[in-house]
């Protein structure tokens, strides 16, 4: 298996991007950390270049929504860093109101961060990877994209399953090639966003376990993988066949 030695994560200021971010510097590899939030990127980068000396640490501010600048800011990683191995799409929003409830903004704005903006960030990854004949695309898609989800999940799930579909595409296009798709679908895991949702999530992994096991399935290179693998893995099998009843009254 090739060592991914340079690795651009999207959402790096928090929850599983910053998780990823700890656990990548530990391994002793290159990082390239963009957020909106810089104080807390810069904080971060400091301790880790401060815990493992031997790597690089870059970082930007970056709104992925701003989609001129995800082009800009992933070719100045590349050229700062002499190249990317690995690009991790992971900056999400969790918004989201039943439809029809008088929360269109909401709604539009979780499908175009979730959704437009992984596409603007996988064109700007796959434009390096094709010039390199190289690389490891990474996107972070949700369990919540295996079937359409009820209620607050909806535009959340519609916006996720289109990105999964969005690296099962790329992935069939460049089959055969030195270019590799990966398309993870975590479960619930402790995060700022399950945080809002008012009360514990059924099944929650610790953000911890939940970084670990997201790592591992990255460097296996699988073309997809249910995060962690129990319990989501046999249950992605489940709730695919529940009647649409039992299905909602479930989650």
């Amino acid at each position: 298996m090739t060592t991914r030695k340079r690795i651009l994560i999207t959402g790096a200021s928090s929850g599983l991007g910053e998780g990823m971010a700890r656990r990548f510097a530990a391994a002793g590899r290159d990082l390239a950390l963009c957020a909106r939030r810089t104080d807390r990127l810069d904080t971060l980068a400091a301790e880790l270049t401060e815990r493992h000396p031997g790597i690089r640490v870059a970082t930007a501010c970056l709104d992925v929504n701003a989609h001129d600048d995800v082009f800009t800011v992933f070719r100045s990683f590349a050229d700062e860093l002499g190249g990317l191995d690995r690009v991790i799409v992971n900056a999400g929003l969790g918004k989201g109101q039943p439809i029809g409830t008088g929360y269109f903004a909401a709604n539009r704005q979780t499908v175009e961060t979730n959704l437009v903006a992984a596409l603007a960030q996988c064109e700007a990854a796959m434009e390096l990877f094709r010039e390199q004949n190289a690389g490891h695309l990474v996107v972070v898609s949700s369990f919540s994209a295996i079937r359409g989800m009820p209620r607050n999940m909806t535009a959340y799930g519609a916006s996720k399953a289109g990105a999964a579909a969005l690296a099962d595409g790329i992935r069939a296009d460049v089959h055969g090639t030195p270019i590799r798709v990966s398309t993870v679908l975590p479960g619930f895991i402790e995060s700022e966003m399950t945080s809002r949702s008012g009360g514990r999530t059924p099944l929650v992994a610790g953000a911890d376990r939940g970084a670990d096991s997201l790592v591992k399935a990255i460097e296996s290179e699988r073309g997809t993988a249910y995060v962690p693998p129990w319990p989501w893995t046999p249950l992605s099998v489940l709730l695919k066949a529940l009647p649409v009843g039992v299905f909602r009254k479930l989650v």
